[in-house]
Formats: C-alpha cells, structure tokens, sequence
C-alpha cells in the first residue's frame, strides 16, 4: 500500500481551523483542505493538501492500493514538530489495516516540511517526495528557509559571514589608514586577519583554539597551579631562545672561517639550555601540585624534573664540547652524571612506591584501572 503523507509542520490545519490531527482518509484529507483554504486562502497547505488528494486518486483510478493522511507538527520549534508529526505518524501506521508492506509518499510545500523527513523515513519506507510550489512563487520559500538556517547556524554564521564582514570592513579601514597616514599598515593587517581566519577554518584549529580558552578559563577559576606555570615556561622557553640567539651570534664573531651546522646547533644549545631547563622544571612542579591537591599523585610522576635535569646536564656537556669549552673528561662526567641521576630517581620512587603504597592506595589503583576500562 502507498500512503500518501501530506505533511503541514507547523499545524496551520490545526490553528487554523480546529480540525483534529492526523486527518485520515479521502473525505476527511478534502473536508480540511477545503476548511483550511476557507480560514487562509493564502496558506500554502492548502496546495499541499490537495496536492495529496490529486496524486490518491490516480492512482486509485489505477486500481493501485493508497490511502491518504494529512500530519502536523506545531509552531514550537523544529525539533518539537518533528517529533509531534513522528507520533502523528504512527498513529496513521496503526490505524491502517492492511497486510501489504506500506510505503510512502511525502508531499511538503517547501525545505523546511523536508526537514521531517528522517523523521518518517524512520518509520515507513518513503517511495518519494513531492514538493508543491506556487507558480508565482517558485523558490522563494526556499531560498528564505535557506538563508535562515544560514544565519541561525553558528558554524556556517561563522564560516560565511565573519570572512565577508572582514572583506567589507577593507575599504572603510582604508579610508582611516589614509587619514592617518598608514595605509598599508592598515591593510596588511586586515588581510593578515582574513588569512588567518581563514587558514585556521581550513586546518580545523577553531574547535582546538576553543577548547584551549575552555580548559584555560577552567583552570584559572580553579585555581590550578599548571596555568601559572605555563606562563612562566613559555616566558623562560621565549628567554632561552634569544640567549641561544645570542649565543650563536657570539660564536659566529668569534670564528673566521664558516660555521658548522653542528656548531650552530651546539651554540644554540649551549646558550637556551638551562632556561629551557628551567621551563621543563616549572611545568612539571605545576602539574606534580596540581595532581597532589586532586589527590591523584602518583609516585613516578616526581621523576619528572629529575629527567629534565639529566637531559639538560647531557645537552649542556655535549653542546659545549662542540664549541670547545671543556674537554672529552668533563663530557664523560655529564653524561654519567645525568644517566645516573635519570636511573636512580626512577629507582628510588619506585621502591618508595612499591614500600609506602597502602591498602587503601591499591584500591583506589584497582578502582582507578576499573573506571578506565569502563571506558574504554
């Protein structure tokens, strides 16, 4: 059997009119058409309505199996309608009393009906659908529901309008950057904007930016010292990178001939070393008291700036015996020193684990393993 679904979103049949929803049958489906065209003659349900009623009965001249039904939803908003014309619809499954497979055949009067459609889709399996549009105004409804769904969409608002809002702020930026005498200032920056933008979108780096503010604001009103140590490594990790600058510059003047790439990267080393050093200590101290005041420390997460101060004793010997400035005994000694310092910090708090961890510390481990296979 094919049911030929009339479908009204936001219950014009019903407001209008007062007619109880779903309409089922031949008579009932002409009996609403013609109130509703009697109430509003301008309402474009009513083209659909009778619509409905055109196509059922061909196809009853046909002999074919059909049945028509008018469904609404209501003015409450998309995702109410649909579920409103998704029972509706069901309700008009359940009244038909037939053995054949039913399928039906959708007829809106323009995109935001269609917006159903996964909703009965769901349902009965749809043979097609029928748009009835008004020959006066072909693809107006259309092209307002479209425009609309653009401006209440946040990604396609930001996709499509913040770049044409920048393009169109260009000439009035330039107007001000010819006044004061900046003009090109003024321009590059504007198209600098837009590049990024659009770079940014491109990449998919707007959800990651978000949800770093996001996990930013959190910390801060948390209190978490992480934050703060963050700032202060970037600040020493920017820090270090001049006196590499610096360091490499200083090396360059003091050399006749042509520098080594390896000699480079060794002065570079040599002079960033112990403010990157410092950076990795800072973060790591942050994240250690954050876990602690969660209550989560663990033991080997102290290992941390242990293992910075080994990688940084063997950069700091290595990028200096590359620039002459100690010699093949004091290499040896930093590089035994800072493996023996990695080795024995992760000897000694996994001994103090294993030692101090009480009952109650296996438990929360086990709980901890459970929650996280959980899951997974």
């Amino acid at each position: 059997m094919l049911l030929v679904l009339c479908v009204d979103l936001d219950d014009d049949l019903g407001r209008k009119t007062g007619f109880s929803t779903p309409v089922i049958g031949r008579e009932s489906a002409e009996a609403a058409a013609v109130a509703l065209a009697t109430a509003d003659p301008e309402d474009s349900d009513v083209n659909v309505i009778f619509q409905g009623l055109h196509i059922y009965d061909d196809l009853d001249a046909r002999d074919e199996s059909v049945e028509v039904a008018v469904v609404t939803g209501n003015d409450e908003g998309d995702v109410s309608a649909n579920r409103e014309v998704g029972d509706e619809v069901d309700t008009v499954l359940a009244s038909l009393s037939t053995a054949e497979d039913v399928t039906a055949l959708v007829v809106t009067d323009g995109a935001q009906d269609e917006s159903v459609i996964p909703i009965i889709r769901s349902r009965v399996p749809i043979d097609g659908v029928r748009r009835v549009v008004v020959r006066q105004a072909q693809n107006l409804e259309s092209m307002y529901y479209t425009i609309k769904q653009v401006l209440n969409d946040p990604e396609t608002r930001g996709t499509v309008l913040i770049p044409l809002g920048i393009l169109l702020l260009i000439y009035p930026l330039a107007l001000i950057g010819t006044v004061l005498e900046m003009p090109g200032f003024v321009l590059g920056t504007t198209s600098a904007l837009l590049g990024l933008y659009l770079i940014s979108r491109g990449l998919g780096l707007g959800e990651q930016l978000d949800d770093a503010v996001e996990r930013a604001r959190r910390s801060l009103y948390a209190g978490r010292t992480t934050l703060l140590a963050y700032v202060v490594a970037a600040t020493l990790f920017v820090l270090g990178g001049v006196s590499g600058i610096n360091t490499l510059e200083a090396e360059q003047n003091a050399t006749t001939g042509d520098v080594g790439v390896p000699v480079m990267l060794a002065a570079v080393v040599y002079g960033s070393i112990q403010w990157l050093a410092a950076a990795g200590v800072t973060t790591s101290l942050g994240q250690i008291t954050d876990e602690y005041i969660a209550g989560t420390l663990e033991w080997r997460y102290l290992n941390a700036p242990f293992y910075v101060l080994s990688i940084a004793v063997v950069l700091h010997a290595v990028s200096a015996f590359f620039l002459d400035e100690v010699g093949i005994s004091y290499l040896a000694a930093a590089l035994t020193a800072g493996t023996l310092l990695g080795i024995v910090s992760t000897l000694t708090f996994a001994v103090a684990e294993s030692r101090l961890s009480g009952p109650d510390d296996d438990e929360q481990d086990t709980e901890s393993e459970t929650r996280q296979l959980g899951r997974v």
